[in-house]
């Protein structure tokens, strides 16, 4: 399988190379004169889900760059003052509320509702720095679809990830590299980017945690551009987080084998059809009897 290209291990603003353009790719723009106007930029779509984050979005808020045109706050029913606050900081945000539990949920309805051609995703807890956003769609506008942070490339880190979480993260990792033929260095980060365009390629159904492996082997699986950037993980800011290491580390294991390659087609094989099975035995499981020969007169 093609090993899907990353980003080079470098965080200076110099053009990339474009990857190989689809033939619904726009042209590249010629040489302009210096009276001519820039092109319009896409507009980028930010989704934030938030539960009980009122203490850290005036923070998150305030580091949201230029390049951002809406921002959509999705609310899992905060008991706190989580959207007053968002609109008092943002008075454009568009908050809308979860339609059901779990941060995959959040994220599918902030995807849905967003109108930019690039959609961002990060959390509200001010463990990601919105100023890290122009890399992303630096990449978008070069031609790739699908953009993840990786706290494991040059010039990225953590100083919040334990030891624990950790190994688990790279024992997961391992695996989708293996099953997809891929070097991706990085799995259970959220902060992403992608072009709205691929959304239903990306065919989005985790409801927790593990929407984040979903979205990567997805686009693996699709043949979407991969870069990765380099992104340096903060501290949460203030509260607690929601997720459960040992858990929500099950959740992924089990979408990733469920995911893997050729998982779908024995699914379907052992799914049974006018009461057959795809081979076509009966479905019970036991061998058909063969049809008796009618007698001729």
């Amino acid at each position: 399988m093609t090993t899907h290209p990353t980003l080079p291990r470098s965080t200076d603003s110099r053009p990339v190379d474009h990857p190989l353009r689809r033939s619904t790719d726009p042209p590249p723009h010629p040489m302009r004169r210096a009276e001519d106007k820039e092109p319009t930029r896409p507009a980028v779509s930010l989704v934030i889900p938030a539960l009980n984050e009122a203490r850290n979005i005036p923070w998150v808020f305030e580091q949201i760059p230029d390049c951002v045109g809406e921002v959509l706050l999705v609310d899992g029913d905060s008991h706190d003052a989580t959207v007053r606050v968002a609109t008092r900081i943002l008075p454009t945000v568009r908050s809308i509320p979860q339609s059901g539990k779990g941060k995959g949920n959040a994220l599918r309805t902030g995807f849905l509702a967003a109108r930019g051609d690039y959609v961002v995703m990060m959390d509200a807890d001010g463990s990601m720095s919105p100023a890290e956003i122009p890399h992303f769609v630096h990449f978008l506008e070069n031609g790739y679809d699908f953009v993840k942070g990786s706290r494991f490339v040059e010039g990225g880190g953590s100083l919040d990830i334990t030891r624990f979480r950790s190994l688990g993260n790279h024992a997961l990792l391992a695996l989708v590299n293996r099953l997809y033929d891929a070097t991706l260095t990085d799995l259970c980060y959220g902060f992403c980017a992608f072009r709205r365009s691929f959304l239903d390629q990306l065919d989005l159904h985790a409801t927790g945690f593990e929407i984040e492996a979903e979205m990567i082997v997805h686009a693996l699986r699709s043949g979407l551009r991969i870069a990765e950037v380099p992104s340096l993980e903060l501290p949460r800011r203030n509260g607690q987080s929601n997720l459960h290491a040992i858990s929500d580390g099950r959740r992924v294991l089990r979408t990733l084998l469920s995911e893997r390659p050729g998982a779908q087609a024995q699914k379907a094989n052992r799914r049974p059809v006018n009461g057959q099975s795809a081979n076509g035995q009966p479905a019970n499981g036991r061998p058909a009897s063969a049809p008796r020969e009618r007698s001729t007169p």
